[in-house]
């Protein structure tokens, strides 16, 4: 089951509220997610992306390709 919001592109990253609609959980959910490691994330400087290929693989019950 891949998540595609648009056309998918190498290297594309969302953010975590993003995450969340594409999942279909809350925004805290999804933070709480972040914080617990469920959710695999880039953190650069203040921000928290999340890589759309690495979400997708998660998805798709790919363990190791997700992290």
């Amino acid at each position: 089951m891949s998540i595609a919001p648009q056309a998918p592109q190498a290297g594309r990253v969302i953010t975590v509220p993003e995450a969340a609609k594409l999942l279909g959980i809350g925004r805290r959910q999804a933070y709480r997610a972040v914080q617990e490691g469920d959710i695999p994330v880039l953190r650069i400087g203040r921000r928290i992306l999340v890589p759309l290929t690495k979400l997708n693989a998660l998805m798709d019950g790919d363990q190791e390709e997700a992290w």
